[in-house]
């Protein structure tokens, strides 16, 4: 809906919209089918990893099973979200429940740097004190895992890219591919040289390259949850694309957020130009955001001209 025909003077003092008000995302089954393939894979490998850990005095290996411990409660955390996100919206959740995605997003995000602290601290600990380790059980479980995590990876990594959700278990997954990466590396330098620092010191090598990932997810679930303006949006820059519109005299008081991963919303003020019909600014406005900014919904307040600028944000 862009306006109110049956009233002009509601384009003044009251709101028009965007063309779409169905807020509704989509949750879809494939994504949701594909974390619990690959919980089921994650919790059953971290159990064969953390007796192979225990067995074989790897810290590699028990990291990385307690790494897969924590992604198999959070692939838990993101299935629950998904459930929750399907039912709909009502009067007190009128966008209704898919924020609780991006909650599970940044809890995600936030056990995965726990845990990369936590691996940091016990490889210091190795460091210092090393410890007699079996290179060869070592080397057998990292390469299962090595396979899992793949598998896992792959399943995930062909779903739905732009959901946050599932862009966090994907994440944790890689997380434990590299862990397996560096525990095969780690056990095949032992093999060969019978330095046992390699397997701490490789262990915060991966800790490092999980952190960025792991920091971007929390960020951007940060930015949604303060409801910050979408990446690639500039306020002063689209007011003033805005302004330049046929028909627009004055625009401001814009604001945008973000509600889900693949639904912004703006709201914005705008007066017409002398001898312009105020009822045909809100599709102009709406259209020109959508395009620039890729904002799906739009609400538009027409103000009198000259009356705009004697408005506070």
């Amino acid at each position: 809906m862009t306006g109110n025909p049956e009233a002009p003077k509601a384009a003044h003092g009251g709101h028009a919209h965007g063309a779409n008000h169905d807020h509704g995302q989509v949750v879809t089954t494939s994504n949701e089918r594909r974390i619990r393939f690959v919980l089921i894979f994650t919790a059953g490998y971290a159990i064969v990893q953390a007796v192979g850990g225990y067995l074989s005095g790897s810290l590699a290996l028990i990291a990385d099973a307690g790494h897969m411990v924590s992604d198999a409660a959070a692939l838990l955390l993101a299935l629950i979200a998904y459930r929750i996100a399907r039912r709909a919206a009502d009067s007190q959740r009128t966008y209704g429940f898919h924020r609780v995605r991006v909650l599970a997003a940044l809890a995600n995000g936030a056990t995965l740097l726990l845990l990369v602290a936590w691996i940091a601290w016990e490889a210091v600990q190795r460091i210092n004190a090393p410890v007699e380790i079996l290179a060869g059980p070592m080397l057998i479980v990292a390469l299962i895992g090595l396979a899992v995590n793949v598998a896992g990876a792959w399943i995930l990594w062909s779903g739905n890219r732009g959901d946050s959700n599932l862009r966090g278990a994907f994440l944790h997954v890689i997380g434990d591919l590299l862990g397996s990466v560096g525990a095969i590396a780690a056990a095949i330098g032992i093999m060969l040289t019978g330095w046992t620092v390699l397997d701490p010191i490789l262990s915060v090598l991966v800790a490092g390259l999980v952190v960025r990932s792991a920091w971007g997810l929390v960020s951007d679930s940060i930015r949604v949850l303060l409801q910050a303006v979408p990446r690639g949006v500039d306020k002063i820059e689209a007011e003033r694309g805005l302004a330049s519109l046929p028909g627009v005299a004055e625009a401001g008081h814009f604001h945008a957020w973000t509600v889900t991963d693949e639904t912004s919303v703006a709201t914005v003020h705008v007066s017409p130009a002398e001898g312009t019909d105020p009822l045909s600014l809100p599709p102009l406005v709406s259209a020109w955001l959508k395009e620039r900014y890729a904002i799906d919904h739009v609400t538009v307040q027409v103000d009198p001209p000259g009356k705009l600028n004697t408005k506070h944000d």
